[in-house]
């Protein structure tokens, strides 16, 4: 990937508000000392740059990540991201194993994990507005059931309580926020 792409991927990154600003000028310092290297070493074309068959020697550059989470590299921050959203989104089957599960992991990741990687906070919004407009379906629903017309309503609020999740983590992997359809946005 040329430079010039890697620039306005961290500027789509950045107007997402995947990464922060300090995060975006970090990133692209990064870049420069690459091209800045790159430029040097195409110029000197010493014996410990190459092997005897003219391939580049590299070598192996290590960061210490551990200790600050916002010096990840653009890259690892957005693969992060999705990753964390699609663990958010498939945390809502969590009540199927654990009484209330679903309702109280998702929010514990999306609060802990929201200040550290921006686009999860979006992705708690839609998540927890979905808990509780499924919750207020339920509601509406089980008085309606008394008079069958809820029993329907019931197989597809559950349905849609195991179809919905997936799909939206599946945009998550994929980098993108999908809002739930049928949600009310309480949080927004």
């Amino acid at each position: 990937m040329s430079v010039a792409e890697e620039l306005d991927k961290l500027k789509k990154m950045r107007d997402d508000r995947t990464i922060t600003e300090e995060q975006y000028e970090r990133a692209v310092a990064e870049l420069d000392a690459e091209r800045d290297e790159a430029r040097v070493r195409g110029r000197r074309r010493d014996r410990d740059d190459y092997d005897d068959e003219g391939h580049e020697n590299r070598r192996l550059r290590r960061r210490d990540y551990d200790e600050y989470e916002e010096e990840l590299s653009p890259r690892e921050l957005e693969k992060k991201g999705r990753e964390w959203g699609l663990f958010l989104h498939l945390s809502l089957f969590a009540g199927h194993v654990i009484p209330f599960g679903g309702i109280i992991v998702p929010i514990i990741i999306w609060q802990t994990k929201k200040d550290e990687l921006p686009k999860l906070d979006q992705h708690g919004k839609n998540a927890v507005n979905w808990i509780i407009s499924s919750v207020l379906y339920l509601l509406i629903c089980i008085p309606l059931a008394f008079v069958i017309v809820g029993i329907p309503l019931l197989i597809a609020l559950g349905v849609l309580n195991i179809v919905f999740p997936i799909i939206a983590a599946v945009r998550a992997n994929e980098g993108r926020v999908w809002r739930y359809p049928l949600s009310i946005s309480f949080l927004s």
